[in-house]
Order: C-alpha cells, then structure tokens, then sequence
C-alpha cells in the first residue's frame, strides 16, 4: 500500500474545525485520508460531524478508524446499557441528534458508518490506529493477538516507553497533548481540540511520509 496519507486526529463533535481542516488538506486531496476516530462525544455536534464524513468520503479517499468513544457508543447501541458512554461525553452525542433520543433511535446510516469502522490502517510505512499499539511486542505480533483490539481503542502505556520492537512508524490520537507527539516510530496528533485549555484546542493532521503537520485552531 502507498505510503502517501493524511491522518486526521480526534474531532470530539467539533464539526466546524473539520471542515475548515479539509479545505486546508485540499493540496493533497489525492492522498488517503485516514481518520483516527473518536469523531463523537464532548464536543457540540457530533451528528454533524459524521453527516460531514459521510457527504464527502466519495470526494476523497477516506478511510474511518474506530475510536474507543465509536466503541462506547456501540457497546450501549447493542447491549442497551449506555452508563458508561454517558460518563464519557455520550449525552452530548444524543444531544445532537435531538431531544429525548436513545442511542437505539440513531439514523440506520449513522450507525453502519460506527459499525464498519476500522481497527487499523496500515501501509509499509505506517500503522496508524486510534490509541496506539502495545509497546512490548511487535506489530505484526499484536494484530495476530486478539487481545491488543482493547490497547488500539484504549492504550496510553506506549507514551512511557522509550523503545519499542516496532517496525513501523505507529500514528495515533486518544491522548490530548498541546502539541504533536513526535518521537521514534512514534506520532501523536490528538491536540485537544474540544478543549478549551492553555496549549489545547486544534485539530491537527499530519500529512505522510513528509511528517507535514496541518492544523486547525477550534471553531467549535
């Protein structure tokens, strides 16, 4: 696979920022624009945000990863119980889409676009994920582990380590940082763009394999 991308950090409901975001990675419009996930929760409108995605994933070619917020979502969606999804941002969602609305009442069209996120993007260069991947153990290793599912939604252990087996640059998001983690194999943009904090509030893309960091200061 062609090592030419665009990764897009976690959007959190921030419609306005995305879309002012795209316009400035209109440059490499042919490249593939891999979205980290966490496109929902905390931030104003998160509907919008995929009713965004899904208008203009034909105009590029775009692939969506599965945050551990799509996850929550799902887990509610399937098992009817959203109590940990409301802890974690999951009444802003609901918000969204409307007054008085369970998770079980989401558009059929919002819920397939949750339901066939995926886990991973990889090419001979890059991995790029949501969380991160496990630091103890190779890539290939911990894509034939089904166990590391959880780590790629939710791991932060890897930011604490200062070598790992990799054999690829690992790209990701779900840990908010002032600016991008840049380190060996290693590239965080999640910059906290639903935050409204010193150092925080941008939306951040990093454009492969020139390591050309694009930002969007929160509209949102």
């Amino acid at each position: 696979m062609k090592n030419n991308l665009i990764a897009i950090g976690d959007i959190h409901g921030c419609v306005k920022s995305m879309k002012a975001l795209w316009e400035k990675l209109e440059p490499w419009s042919h490249y593939t624009h891999v979205f980290v996930g966490d496109y929902i929760d905390r931030g104003p409108d998160s509907k919008g945000v995929v009713d965004f995605l899904l208008s203009v994933r034909n105009e590029r070619s775009c692939v969506f990863l599965r945050g551990n917020h799509e996850q929550m979502l799902l887990d509610a969606y399937e098992r009817g119980d959203a109590y940990n999804w409301m802890m974690n941002g999951g009444e802003s969602t609901l918000k969204s889409y409307g007054s008085d609305i369970r998770v079980t009442e989401l558009p059929e069209d919002h819920i397939t676009f949750y339901k066939e996120t995926k886990m991973y993007y990889q090419t001979e260069s890059f991995f790029v994920v949501h969380a991160g991947a496990p630091p103890h153990q190779t890539i290939q290793k911990s894509i034939d582990d089904e166990s590391s599912g959880q780590f790629f939604l939710w791991g932060r252990e890897h930011l604490n380590v200062y070598q790992t087996p990799w054999e690829k640059t690992v790209v990701f998001g779900h840990t908010p940082r002032p600016s991008p983690v840049q380190r060996d194999k290693m590239i965080g943009i999640d910059t906290g763009c639903v935050y409204n904090r010193m150092g925080y509030g941008k939306l951040t893309a990093v454009v492969l394999p020139e390591t050309k960091f694009i930002q969007q200061k929160s509209l949102d």
